[in-house]
């Protein structure tokens, strides 16, 4: 999709840029993803695909947002309709949670592994626009904006920085804290969603503490 949108040389395309560098991450061989952009060009013939964005609720009014890559819409629609329904939530009108959540380029990093000072000169004068200390989960968080997730990204590969991700990511403004059955309920619904051949991100705004999340798994 990203050759298809924006062509097949990733230094003109930073969409494709960054998809290439998620692929071998995930050591995605290299014939596979040069197929791929002639796919994606149109230099060799493969299914049509397209993006399609779903909005619905959770338990609670959590928001969701699903991003599916689909060479049938009518297929996909039906099958996230079916999940929404099966776990107690809503598939909802176009527009209707999109509004509450921001594309950011994000970055996380262990905070056993960098120092906070370090990790923020290298990330603003890159161009980032925040680090957010998580102390409940140990990590950094870093955002950029998408136009400068590239940018950042080679500042912290340039210092040999090792973030534990780097992604695009759709960051709610508000959170829900979820307990109990709701919290069961919203992580089965979730899963669900990301075990969707279809589905390539889900987001929703929900917030799940540690401890709470301890007894999740215990039970």
């Amino acid at each position: 999709m990203a050759a298809k949108i924006g062509g097949g040389d990733p230094e003109g395309n930073p969409r494709l840029r960054t998809a290439i560098a998620a692929a071998k991450a995930e050591n995605m061989p290299k014939a596979n993803i040069e197929n791929a952009i002639k796919r994606g060009t149109g230099e060799i013939e493969g299914a049509a695909y397209e993006e399609v964005s779903y909005e619905g609720y959770g338990p609670s009014g959590v928001a969701v947002l699903v991003e599916v890559l689909t060479d049938n819409k009518k297929r996909s629609a039906a099958e996230i309709r079916y999940i929404f329904s099966k776990k107690g939530g809503n598939l909802g009108e176009t527009g209707c949670v999109a509004w509450m959540f921001e594309r950011k380029g994000l970055f996380t990093f262990d905070k056993d592994k960098v120092s906070e000072d370090s990790l923020m000169e290298i990330a603003l004068e890159a161009g980032a626009d925040d680090i957010v200390d998580i102390e409940e989960d140990g990590i950094f968080e870093v955002y950029s904006s998408p136009a400068k997730f590239n940018d950042v990204r080679d500042a912290f590969d340039g210092k040999e920085l090792s973030y534990t991700l780097a992604e695009i990511s759709m960051i709610p403004q508000n959170r829900i804290e979820l307990g109990g059955k709701e919290a069961q309920q919203m992580l089965s619904l979730m899963e669900a969603l990301e075990e969707s051949d279809d589905v390539q991100s889900v987001y929703a705004n929900f917030d799940i503490p540690s401890a709470e999340m301890e007894k999740l798994s215990g039970s």
